[in-house]
């Protein structure tokens, strides 16, 4: 394999064996083919494209570049993956209600970035919690309770890594067999047999049409068939921000007050459904998720799982032990009904408030964050509160100013369904 015929077949349009992208890219992890070459190869595919043979090849080269889990001897393992959103505590309400419905939810997960929280941080706000652990352990969790989420293994897909770090700085992030392929091969390292992806549509989301967000889907559907795994994706809206609270701490506090039945129609509707879905590629009662979340018997499988991960579990009881800031509200200037309540705008207050990074390895704030005490439909009077702000000082002013602007009102609303379309 001549890396410079190889670039060259992309750029003219060609397609590559198989065996010449594994050495190409294999040869680059080993630190053989310099990064040049392959930030060259990258620009050549993310404007000439991949095909559904190439982008299966690429996904399966990167997770088989390191560590690979093995779930088969585990009840349904199953696992979930979102594209990102504002707001986004699903994963903490789909994994309790799938653990008590008969499955195994083991899940490696990321950190945030941007105005997009990361699992990982959100449950780092309940004290003692660790998401970084051994192979072993993450196995003997996922066998004892049934639920284990954990941080991203180095060891684990180690050449994606490699690789969205040469796509960050060369202009080649979105490209959808690039994007597709690096979401797939942490999802097949991973183990599971059934994936169930939530792909975000709007402004709070990566994918900004339910066009691009489709092929998105379609894609990684494709890569999971041809890798022997089931897989859905559910499209769901990402326009405004999901369920009421924003940030980490108060994330973690929304997601225990759903599986106890209090918490937004919203975000149970969206965590139902994927579990749904996921059941299905199981090939189990549907049924089940509901009936698992309205006995109590996801709640108590959210308790079991923060304790085996070393987190105190009086938290689901007592939210005081969460690491809150001070609370500040941003009240309406004028009144009328919630017409829109910008997701993207609503992350970057929280961004600006210390509860996201702008860059890898950032630290964060787990108590600063926004409860949004209105949404689109819901009426306001002049003077009323639209939204509570938990802050430490730093940032408040430019927080709020992206609230203002998030908030539209107006005569009347019609909101957006929340569920897009299912591939």
């Amino acid at each position: 394999m001549n890396p410079v015929f190889f670039i060259r077949e992309k750029r003219e349009g060609g397609k590559h064996r198989r065996e010449d992208l594994e050495a190409f890219l294999l040869g680059y992890l080993r630190e053989e083919v310099p990064d040049y070459q392959v930030a060259a190869w990258l620009m050549a595919a993310f404007l000439r494209g991949l095909d559904p043979e190439e982008t299966l090849w690429l996904t399966e080269t990167l997770a088989y570049s390191g560590k690979v889990l093995d779930l088969s001897g585990l009840p349904h393992p199953v696992d979930k993956h979102s594209s990102g959103g504002v707001g986004d505590k699903v994963s903490l309400v789909v994994g309790p209600i799938l653990a008590a419905s008969g499955c195994t939810f083991a899940k490696m997960s990321g950190r945030g970035l941007a105005h997009t929280g990361g699992t990982i941080d959100k449950l780092e706000s309940v004290p003692g919690w660790r998401g970084e652990m051994t192979e072993a352990e993450f196995l003997e969790r996922a066998r004892r309770v049934g639920l284990v989420i954990a941080a991203q293994s180095p060891e684990m897909a180690p050449l994606d890594g490699k690789l969205y770090a040469l796509r960050d700085v060369t202009a080649t992030v979105e490209s959808i067999p690039l994007i597709a392929s690096s979401i797939m091969s942490k999802k097949l390292a991973a183990g599971a047999r059934s994936i169930v992806l939530d792909v975000k549509v709007g402004r709070g989301a990566f994918m900004k049409t339910l066009e691009e967000a489709r092929l998105l889907a379609k894609t990684m559907v494709e890569i999971g068939r041809g890798a022997g795994r089931r897989v859905r994706a559910v499209l769901t809206s990402m326009e405004a921000p999901l369920g009421r609270a924003v940030g980490n701490a108060i994330e973690v506090r929304e997601a225990i007050e759903t599986l106890k039945g209090k918490g937004p129609q919203d975000l149970l509707e969206v965590a139902l459904r994927l579990a749904e879905e996921a059941l299905r590629l199981e090939g189990l009662d549907p049924g089940l998720a509901r009936r698992a979340w309205e006995s109590g018997e996801a709640l108590e499988k959210f308790r079991a799982f923060l304790e085996a991960q070393g987190g105190n579990p009086r938290v689901v009881d007592d939210f005081s032990l969460l690491p809150l800031g001070e609370e500040f509200p941003l009240r309406a200037e004028g009144e009328g009904v919630v017409q829109e309540v910008d997701a993207y705008r609503v992350g970057l207050a929280v961004l600006a408030l210390g509860g996201g990074r702008k860059k890898k390895g950032e630290a964060i704030d787990h108590g600063v964050g926004v409860y949004l005490l209105k949404k689109p439909g819901d009426r306001v009077a002049g003077g009323e509160p639209l939204a509570l702000v938990y802050h430490r000082s730093r940032g408040l002013q430019e927080a709020l100013d992206h609230l203002r602007a998030a908030f539209r009102l107006g005569a009347e609303a019609r909101p957006l369904p929340l569920i897009l379309d299912v591939v």
